[in-house]
């Protein structure tokens, strides 16, 4: 048993295990230390990129929305935006407004700039 003293009273322990009552800690099994292996890197083959040429390349091949008609209104104050006849295929939007980000490629869709009202693009989606 062991005997503690705290704050003028004796407490008494009793001994259960041997390890709670040694005073000397048991030895821990030692572990061996290995420095890492070296990571070998599998190469990776790439087939060689081919340029695509300028001819075939067309980012707008259908203009489906009319956006190119409506290019003139990029660097021009919001208020110029002419009322669409079918108000449903055009989406006028600010520069942070949120939106959805669904493509319908029958949309217009004209983005101003939140802080000057000036349009930025006017692009189909």
């Amino acid at each position: 048993m062991k005997q503690i003293l705290t704050a003028g009273a004796i407490v008494t322990f009793a001994c259960v295990g041997l390890a709670s009552c040694s005073s000397t800690p048991e030895p821990q099994p030692q572990t061996e230390v290995r420095p890492p292996r070296p990571q070998t890197q599998t190469p990776v083959h790439r087939p060689p990129s081919t340029p695509v040429p300028s001819s075939s390349y067309k980012p707008m091949a259908d203009d489906q929305c009319g956006a190119t008609a409506l290019q003139y209104l990029v660097g021009k104050p919001r208020t110029e935006i002419p009322v669409p006849l079918n108000p449903g295929s055009r989406r006028v939007v600010c520069s942070t407004c949120i939106v959805t980000q669904e493509y319908r490629a029958d949309r217009q869709t004209i983005v101003f700039s939140s802080e000057t009202g000036i349009i930025q693009s006017v692009k189909c989606g």
